[in-house]
């Protein structure tokens, strides 16, 4: 997919067949189709860019109603369709789906953000029940469950609608559904939380070589130390990992998201950096998103397929987005 060079003043001195042009207080930015896949990216213009895929669209003009909604506006409010010609930037009030805003600290969520139940053994497991889905498709189908749990506002330790979803998106036919989602239900435990996510453990020592203070506060069993420590994702001081300045465990502490206050026993080793100017990448709406805003820290949703494109939140579909 070609490059679109936007100057400062918004002209286009270049341009692409089909693509729209946002203006925001951090620059404008691109949003063309790409011709391989037909999803639609994001990329900031300028020095830096920032790429996101959006989900599938099948009709134009839904896709730029679509992009206006994520953008904070109705309608074109704030997007404009360009196929020639010149373009007069737009200026929006709030941060884009996709772009990040300013931070001085990261904190992460151990699951789905670093970490996913291991398709190494759930994909025999559920093959059985004739799922049809690859190793990606597990890794896949953990987002679809914690879409499904985050809609039906589930507590932290009902997996009911996840391990449901979960089945419904590896392929397992409705006749073995309820064996399948009985048989997860009793397999996925907290030690399964072990495959790493690609990009994730190199986007942590990315952030760490630029000197961004790291962190992880994870709703978990006292066991997600050790197996961010044994999978070579991250471990507190220097080791295999990404250093982390700690590794908050819920058991461990006693409390647990959405409660604000296991954010307190992270934020003693960040005395260097405002709350506010915090970041936290979480995979749930309600225990993250929810429970880190209410801590006064910066929320992030991963949600790198788009189950999630209506929650009130900003998303990324990987933690590369971060640098």
């Amino acid at each position: 997919m070609g490059r679109t060079k936007v100057d400062a003043a918004g002209d286009i001195d270049e341009t692409t067949t089909s693509c729209f042009f946002v203006g925001h207080r951090n620059g404008v930015f691109e949003v063309a189709q790409d011709d391989v896949d037909g999803r639609y990216d994001l990329w900031q213009l300028g020095d830096d860019f920032v790429e996101m895929r959006w989900e599938e669209m099948n009709h134009p003009a839904r896709a730029e109603w679509n992009l206006a909604k994520w953008f904070g506006g109705t309608d074109s409010e704030r997007l404009e369709k360009i196929t020639g010609g010149t373009h007069e930037s737009r200026v929006g009030d709030t941060y884009a789906f996709g772009m990040v805003a300013p931070f001085d600290a990261v904190l992460f969520d151990a699951g789905g953000v670093l970490v996913v139940p291991d398709p190494v053994v759930l994909k025999p497991l559920l093959d059985y029940y004739g799922a049809t889905a690859d190793h990606q498709g597990h890794v896949r189908a953990h987002y679809a469950g914690m879409a499904a749990k985050s809609r039906a506002r589930s507590n932290e330790s009902d997996w009911t609608r996840y391990n449901s979803a979960y089945v419904d998106s590896v392929g397992v036919p409705p006749e073995n559904h309820d064996d399948a989602v009985f048989v997860l239900s009793r397999t996925r435990t907290a030690h399964l939380w072990r495959h790493p996510l690609p990009g994730s453990a190199e986007a942590l020592i990315a952030l760490h070589e630029r000197g961004v203070p790291i962190g992880v506060v994870s709703n978990a069993s006292g066991q997600i130390e050790d197996i961010l420590n044994r999978s070579g994702v991250c471990q507190v001081g220097p080791g295999r990992g990404a250093p982390m300045r700690c590794i908050i465990d819920s058991n461990v502490v006693g409390v647990s998201k959405p409660d604000p206050a296991i954010f307190d026993h992270a934020l003693p080793h960040f005395p260097d950096v405002e709350r506010s100017r915090i970041a936290y990448v979480g995979d749930s709406l309600v225990m993250d998103v929810e429970g880190s805003r209410a801590a006064g820290l910066l929320p992030y949703l991963m949600d790198p397929y788009g189950d999630m494109s209506d929650a009130p939140a900003t998303r990324i579909s990987s933690l590369l987005q971060l640098l």
